[in-house]
């Protein structure tokens, strides 16, 4: 295996992922698995490759991922993420075009907690009058 360029971390509300950037032609891999069979919706793997294509550095480099924890879109968002803060170490330059299209922005927005009394988070029982 080649030597490991640069390691970063993505985070997106309970989803962590590391991100490994390796000299390279472009295969990503998610957890072992190739990016088609991990994310076999389009929307995620365009979403998940933007940085590269915002950077048109697509092609340049294998990206090797563990990701852990939420669901398909937390776990996508997190890995994009990782791989915006991966091209910054590698091209400090880049942070301005990144910072711009809104990639280096870590998305704090969590699941509510639900509270006592209540149904939910804020839905409270159904109320009667008499």
């Amino acid at each position: 295996m080649a030597e490991t360029l640069t390691q970063t971390t993505g985070r997106r509300k309970t989803s962590v992922a590391r991100v490994r950037f390796y000299s390279g032609t472009g295969n990503v891999s998610i957890n072992g698995r190739n990016l088609e069979t991990y994310f076999p919706m389009t929307g995620h793997r365009a979403r998940l490759m933007e940085p590269l294509k915002v950077t048109e550095s697509e092609g340049s480099f294998d990206i090797k991922v563990k990701v852990e924890g939420g669901g398909t879109t937390g776990q996508v968002d997190a890995i994009r993420l990782g791989i915006a803060r991966s091209l910054i170490e590698l091209d400090p330059d880049l942070r301005p075009l990144l910072k711009k299209g809104g990639f280096l922005t870590r998305d704090d927005r969590r699941v509510e907690p639900k509270r006592y009394g209540l149904r939910k988070a804020r839905r409270a029982p159904q109320f009667t009058k008499r």
